[in-house]
């Protein structure tokens, strides 16, 4: 690719993650190769089971268990600054043609990480890199660093009838 955008992925609806990991699939297929920097989230879940089977995608981690009910802790704090350097250096390494930071937002919202460092690590990427984040929360000023958003909106969720996360729909 000669120019590499950035691509956000937000709102309150289901689908940001799954979005993100169809570009992965996507730019993979087409021999490209894909990091995905996992912030918040710290268990396997079937989408991560890609990287086993498509030597283009590199997934790591960068969560403990979720704290959506609980106060972030220091451990959470280190993991997303440990998530955005490793992801700054997907970004500018040349290696990778795409990087995903799925739910870099909700680190951001939840005062794990700022606005202004993630922009600047997006910013000293290699040109041709694609850039893509994820998350609920994204803020205004980030929006505006980006090239295309998507805010995927909840018009309905069966979750709100009581059904739970399902294996290899939801999780």
């Amino acid at each position: 690719m000669e120019k590499g955008y950035v691509h956000i992925y937000t709102g309150n609806g289901k689908g940001k993650t799954t979005a993100a990991f169809g570009l992965a699939l996507r730019a993979a297929m087409s021999g490209k190769k894909v990091y995905i920097g996992q912030f918040i989230k710290g268990m396997e879940y079937e989408e991560t089971k890609c990287a086993q089977i498509i030597p283009q995608i590199k997934i790591e981690q960068f969560g403990t268990e979720c704290f959506i009910d609980r106060k972030p802790g220091d451990e959470d704090i280190r993991l997303a600054r440990k998530g955005l350097d490793k992801c700054m250096n997907a970004l500018c390494s040349g290696e990778y043609d795409m990087v995903i930071m799925d739910e870099i937002t909700i680190a951001i919202y939840f005062g794990l990480l700022s606005d202004d460092e993630v922009i600047e690590a997006i910013k000293k990427r290699k040109n041709n890199v694609e850039a893509v984040l994820t998350g609920r929360y994204a803020s205004e000023k980030l929006i505006q660093s980006a090239d295309l958003v998507s805010d995927i909106k909840e018009i309905k969720h069966y979750f709100s009838q009581g059904v739970m996360s399902r294996k290899g729909i939801d999780c």
